[in-house]
C-alpha cells in the first residue's frame, strides 16, 4: 500500500512554469514555496500587489535564487480576470495552472457583477479564467474542492443571495461546483484530443486564513484544535500532488487519507455521486458561460 504523497514527492520542476491563484498565504503560498525549491518558476495571481510581494520576499529569503513572478488577479470581477487572461496570454506557455484562491462563509458580499462572494470567487471566476487561458496551459489544469461539497446543493434560483444567505450552503454549493467543472473540464479536453488534463484536489480540514470568518468562539478554539489538523503545508500536499504527482490522470481527485480525508499524505479521495453527474456537470458549464460571458470553446 502507498504511503501517501508529501512535499517530499516533488520531484524538480526545472523548465516548467506554474501559475496559481491565491498564492501570497495560506495554502497556496506552500504550493508556491515547494515548488520554487524544486527549480520551478511561479507566477503567483493574487487580488492584493502588496501582500504578493511580501510572499516573494519571504520565499527568497531561503530561496535566494527562486523565480517568481506577480500576475494581478481579482476573481471577484470578471472584467479583471479577462485583463488578467489577456496578461497571461500574452507571455510565455504555462505547464500548470493551478486554481487554489476561495474564500469560505464569510457575511453577504456580492461580487463586482452581483453574485454572491463564495460562488463569485470560488466557482465563476476560475471558470472564465481557465475558460479564458486553458489553450495556454500544456499539462495540467488544478481545481481545489473541499470535504464540504459532499452537502452541496446547486441551487441557481438566487445567485445574489437576495432572498436568503446562508454562509456554509453557500459555500457547499460553490465546491460542488468546483467538483463539477474539474469533472466536466476533464471530459472536455479529452474529448477535444487535448494533451491537457484536469486534477481534483482538497486540503482536507487545514488551518488557514480561511477560518477567518468563523464565528469568534471557534477561532478562539482554532489553536487548540490545531494537533489534531493539517498545517498550511500539510494542506498544500494533495495540491501540489494533482500538479506535479507522476501518475496523476485526468479526472483524478485527490485529498489526504487519513479518517474522513480530514488530514494525513495525499492520495484518492471520494467525490459525491452529485460531484460525477455529467447531467448537473453540463448545466453548470452551459450557466457558467451564460453568467460570466467566457466560453472556453470546447
Amino acid at each position: 500500500m502507498s504511503r501517501g504523497f508529501s512535499a517530499d514527492d516533488v520531484g524538480q520542476q526545472i523548465g516548467r512554469r506554474f501559475l496559481v491563484t491565491g498564492a501570497n498565504a495560506g495554502i497556496g503560498f506552500e504550493v508556491v514555496r515547494t515548488l520554487a525549491a524544486r527549480g520551478a518558476h511561479v507566477v503567483l495571481a493574487c487580488r492584493d500587489a502588496e501582500k504578493a510581494e511580501a510572499a516573494m520576499a519571504r520565499i527568497r529569503s531561503d530561496l535566494a535564487n527562486a523565480e517568481l513572478s506577480f500576475q494581478p488577479l481579482d476573481l471577484a470581477d470578471l472584467d479583471q480576470v479577462r485583463d488578467a487572461a489577456a496578461a497571461v496570454l500574452a507571455g510565455p506557455r504555462i505547464d500548470v495552472l493551478v486554481n487554489n484562491a476561495g474564500v469560505m462563509i464569510p457575511p453577504r458580499m456580492l461580487t463586482k457583477q452581483g453574485y454572491e462572494l463564495q460562488f463569485g470567487v470560488n466557482h465563476l471566476g476560475p471558470f472564465a479564467f481557465t475558460g479564458l487561458v486553458h489553450a495556454h496551459v500544456d499539462d495540467r489544469i488544478v481545481i481545489t474542492g473541499s470535504i464540504a461539497h459532499k452537502s452541496g446543493a446547486m441551487d441557481y434560483s438566487d445567485l445574489s443571495a437576495s432572498r436568503s444567505y446562508h454562509n456554509w450552503a453557500r459555500y457547499q454549493m460553490s465546491k460542488l461546483a468546483n467538483l463539477l467543472h474539474m469533472f466536466e473540464l476533464d471530459r472536455r479536453l479529452g474529448a477535444a484530443g487535448r494533451a491537457t488534463q484536469a486534477i481534483g484536489c482538497h486540503p482536507g480540514v487545514a488551518l488557514t486564513e480561511l477560518q477567518r470568518h468563523l464565528p469568534l468562539p471557534l477561532r478562539y478554539m482554532t489553536p487548540l484544535a490545531a494537533p489534531f489538523f493539517n498545517s498550511a503545508a500539510q494542506g498544500a500536499w494533495p495540491t501540489l500532488q494533482a500538479a506535479t504527482g507522476a501518475h496523476v490522470q485526468g479526472g483524478d481527485y485527490l485529498g489526504p487519507q487519513g479518517l474522513g480525508e480530514v488530514t494525513g499524505r495525499s492520495g484518492p479521495a471520494r467525490a459525491s455521486r452529485a460531484a460525477r453527474d455529467p447531467k448537473l456537470a453540463r448545466e453548470l458549464w452551459e450557466r457558467s458561460i451564460e453568467l460570466t460571458g467566457v466560453d472556453p470553446g470546447i
